[in-house]
């Protein structure tokens, strides 16, 4: 992604409050790990001019990744929803999303809208962390015949367990900003010291 959009993604992250870094209070991720940064980009949703900002970046991504044969948006539930809704509506096509595991009722289903065989379908989650997620969305597309090559992200940690994961699961990463870019952003803006930005840092490297 260019540079410039990726720290103007950062900047939104940061103004809206959607980042919270505590270097004394560490948070702990649904997967289990442990960190000083926390990204809530559900917590985006309620800004429209900067959610606006932030979809435009996500096409402007898919243009210059040259991702155009793309026939259907897949959002990982829940919190990719929001954000495959307002890109697949920008780039006019259909949109359906994936359950973590199918419905115990109803005609249970894991996906929900239609689908087709060989259809190309862009994975889109908000936040890649360990890439779980997104990877099971991925596979139960594939299991109903799509072909899925990309998955679509706002933000990353850059983690390399997640980085081995997707290279395993043969899915490609597009997203916007990576946790050294908003990092910087912070340090620039006077909004994280020297001394938290390392203790990140740290973290990162593992």
């Amino acid at each position: 992604m260019d540079k410039e959009y990726s720290l103007q993604c950062a900047q939104i992250l940061l103004h809206t409050g959607a980042v919270t870094i505590n270097t004394t209070e560490w948070f702990v991720y649904t997967s289990g790990i442990k960190s000083p940064i926390y990204c809530d980009l559900r917590w985006l949703i309620s800004f429209p001019s900067e959610r606006q900002s932030i979809v435009q970046y996500l096409v402007q991504a898919l243009e210059l990744e040259r991702q155009g044969d793309i026939d259907v948006v897949a959002g990982v539930a829940t919190s990719g929803i929001p954000y495959a809704s307002w890109v697949a509506d920008r780039i006019d096509k259909p949109m359906v999303y994936v359950r973590e595991s199918s419905k115990a009722h109803g005609k249970g289903r894991q996906i929900e809208g239609k689908l087709e065989r060989n259809q190309h379908v862009l994975v889109v989650e908000d936040l890649i962390t360990t890439g779980g997620s997104a990877i099971r969305t991925a596979n139960a597309l594939r299991n109903e015949g799509a072909r899925v090559t990309h998955c679509l992200g706002i933000f990353e940690y850059g983690l390399e367990d997640a980085q081995r994961a997707f290279k395993d699961a043969e899915l490609s990463t597009i997203t916007l900003c990576s946790l050294t870019d908003l990092l910087l952003c912070a340090h620039n803006a006077g909004t994280i010291s020297e001394q938290d930005r390392a203790v990140v840092e740290r973290w990162l490297l593992g």
